[in-house]
């Protein structure tokens, strides 16, 4: 019987060989191995893995997924406390501040004008041509001083014709006169005749001849005295050729000149001067209405006026218009100063300071706290668990960077300065200066 070939004895010898990959491979290898045997050798089976190689594969496994557990559990512990830091840092930081007292004596400042205390254009009441000026601008002068002539061939015309046309009314008088004396002898004669005489018919009418030389004898000392009327009225206009001043004052202005055309009546033109009384001044403030009240005659106010930057003027209140202008909502106040050295000049911008007595309930606090909303002026109140509340308020002087508060606030309240236009009653903020998370006290990754 023959032996069996080399391929019969591999595949008797190998039946657990693995069919593919490295398997066949290491078959391959134990077959090569026996076939170099001698013959009559047995051969053995190929060894198996140890058991403890899976075990530790299961634990590498396990550690894997518990490595990867992890990571998902830190990544979303770190995504919660960016969103509470993101939150957290949405709250707005604020700055609280508190109203300040009014103080005692509150100072009312607003702008004036100083007036002379008498002032007065001049006009011309003759119409002619300038013939002299005697007085320019700034000069002094004193009530009657002449200013200047006016030469008015007109008017001199017309006073000759009055005084001719009153010479012959008076001569007409005396005839009228004679003849009513005439008349009447005429008529008393023929009254005391003897009866039988002279008829009734006659004496009634040397009568009648008698009353009608009285009427003519009335109307021509009638027209004597029209025509004095008229003489002396353009007599007054010929005193008017002398442009004379009305008071003690200076000269403001000079509208004319020599040889100009002047044209009688007043506000028709300009006027030839213009005389000011300054040896006391008047000047005129504006008070608003919601200050007026403190405003009284004596009260004492200054005058700080800008060509004067190291000056101080007292001036006092002589009187107030009592009423309200409608248009302004403004009290009109007269204050009276003396000007002895001829500092304040007419015409004069002036800021008048009062100083009025305090209200203990007004506050102050800065412009910046504001808020204006359709609702009208409001500020934001820090409330409990620092919560915004909006409170309407109402303003009284505005003092440039402060703003007084008349309603709406105590002094004991808590408000937010600078506050955002999207603030709004109920929004959580933060206190500045207060304790409170920042980028800091979160780490991205902690452990």
């Amino acid at each position: 019987m023959e032996s069996p070939g080399p391929g019969s004895r591999d595949e008797a010898t190998t039946p657990d060989a693995k069919p593919e990959g490295a398997a066949n491979n290491k078959a391959r290898d134990e077959a090569n191995a026996a076939e170099h045997k001698p013959k009559g050798a047995t051969t053995e089976p190929p060894s198996r893995p140890p058991r403890h190689l899976g075990l530790w594969g299961i634990v590498a496994l396990v550690a894997a997924v518990a490595a990867a557990a992890y990571g998902i559990e830190h990544r979303r512990s770190d995504e919660t406390s960016i969103q509470q830091w993101t939150q957290q840092q949405a709250v707005p930081t604020v700055a609280v501040i508190t109203p300040q007292k009014g103080d005692i004596d509150q100072k009312l400042t607003l702008p004036g004008d100083i007036q002379a205390w008498y002032e007065a254009p001049i006009y011309a009441r003759v119409s002619g041509y300038l013939k002299m000026w005697y007085f320019d601008y700034g000069a002094h002068v004193k009530t009657g001083d002449v200013l200047a002539d006016i030469d008015a061939p007109d008017l001199d015309a017309q006073l000759s014709a009055a005084e001719g046309k009153l010479r012959s009314a008076e001569s007409l008088v005396k005839a009228r006169e004679a003849e009513r004396q005439f008349a009447e002898t005429t008529y008393t004669r023929w009254k005391d005749s003897p009866k039988g005489v002279v008829s009734e018919q006659e004496e009634e009418s040397k009568k009648a001849d008698y009353g009608n030389a009285a009427a003519q004898l009335n109307a021509a000392q009638a027209q004597v005295e029209s025509d004095q009327g008229d003489l002396a009225r353009l007599q007054a206009l010929e005193g008017f050729k002398k442009i004379l001043a009305p008071f003690d004052g200076v000269v403001t202005a000079r509208e004319t000149d020599i040889g100009a055309l002047i044209h009688a009546g007043g506000g028709s033109g300009p006027e030839l001067f213009k005389v000011a009384d300054i040896h006391k001044m008047r000047v005129f403030v504006q008070v608003p209405q919601q200050q007026s009240a403190g405003i009284h005659s004596g009260l004492k106010a200054k005058l700080h006026l800008p060509q004067y930057p190291n000056k101080v003027f007292d001036a006092v209140v002589a009187t107030t218009s009592g009423a309200i202008n409608q248009s302004s909502r403004t009290l009109l106040v007269e204050l009276h100063i003396d000007n002895p050295d001829g500092l304040l000049q007419p015409g004069a911008f002036t800021k008048v300071e009062f100083e009025l007595p305090g209200d203990p309930d007004v506050v102050r606090i800065p412009t910046s706290a504001l808020l204006f909303r359709e609702r009208g002026t409001e500020v934001a109140m820090l409330g409990p668990n620092d919560k915004v509340d909006l409170k309407p308020v109402t303003l009284g002087r505005n003092l440039g960077t402060l703003v007084e508060v008349v309603e709406g606030l105590k002094a004991t309240d808590r408000i937010i300065n600078s506050p955002s236009d999207s603030l709004a009653t109920g929004d959580q903020v933060r206190v500045a200066g207060d304790s409170g998370p920042s980028s800091a006290d979160v780490e991205l990754g902690s452990k």
